[in-house]
């Protein structure tokens, strides 16, 4: 099984897009089934803006992903960018949606999936944007605007949490060790994978007298980076191992 998160798929990154693009080839070639975890696009406004008329950059992003679904099997994770992803996107593209958090029987061990964002408890102000945004009758509202007012208020969010990040210490935007452990002693797990907070790496933990790790996914940038990167988790008999992109 193979992991990513955060590619932030979009019209303003095709470097980034053509990368992730050939890593999904790789992927139909090599993988016994992938997990998109989270942040697969920069933005979403809907499923119906991606299946009536896409623009070019994003009909291909389909392309690619329904060749990758009839390959091997492949799951959605809602991420903080593309939470609004729906079943009839899923259906179109012959993939799943998979609920996070997700406990995962893999050949390595059970490990807890995640997008990231949920356990960044620190940022108070994030946190409470995020359970309005969630609640089901906000959603029903946002998407039963139009297009073109979706659109606006997606390129507005964008520019805010833009500044907000700016203004923030980083400190409050990675993961609270205490929901950490919380999230992986519900689970009955000693190992989380993640992405969202673009700081890959692997990190030991001792909670609750148990010792675990901490997987985070690399982000996909290869578009404004110097140098570009990206990467993904592999998870079989040898255990759990990080790669970075180009392989």
């Amino acid at each position: 099984m193979w992991l990513a998160a955060d590619i932030h798929l979009g019209a303003e990154v095709p470097r980034t897009n053509r990368a992730f693009y050939d890593f999904l080839a790789l992927a139909r070639r090599q993988a016994q089934g992938l997990i998109l975890c989270g942040d697969i696009f920069d933005a979403w406004i809907g499923d119906d803006h991606a299946l009536n008329h896409p623009p070019d950059w994003l009909a291909e992003a389909l392309r690619e992903l329904r060749l990758t679904a009839q390959a091997i099997p492949l799951w959605l994770m809602h991420g903080n960018r593309d939470f609004l992803l729906g079943p009839a996107l899923a259906e179109a593209l012959g993939a799943r949606l998979a609920a996070a958090p997700l406990r995962l029987d893999t050949a390595a061990g059970p490990v807890l999936l995640a997008h990231g964002d949920e356990y960044c408890t620190d940022d108070v102000q994030y946190q409470r944007f995020r359970a309005v945004v969630r609640t089901r009758w906000v959603q029903h509202l946002f998407l039963a605007l139009p297009l073109g007012l979706r659109r606006a208020i997606a390129r507005r969010a964008r520019a805010h949490s833009r500044q907000a990040h700016a203004g923030k210490p980083p400190r409050i935007m990675d993961v609270n060790a205490t929901a950490v452990a919380q999230a992986l002693r519900a689970a009955d797990c000693t190992v989380l994978i993640h992405g969202h907070t673009h700081r890959p790496a692997i990190h030991a933990l001792r909670f609750h007298g148990r010792d675990g790790q901490r997987f985070v996914l690399p982000d996909w940038e290869f578009d404004h980076a110097q140098p570009p990167r990206g990467g993904w988790i592999s998870l079989d008999g040898q255990g759990i191992q990080m790669h970075t992109w180009p392989a």
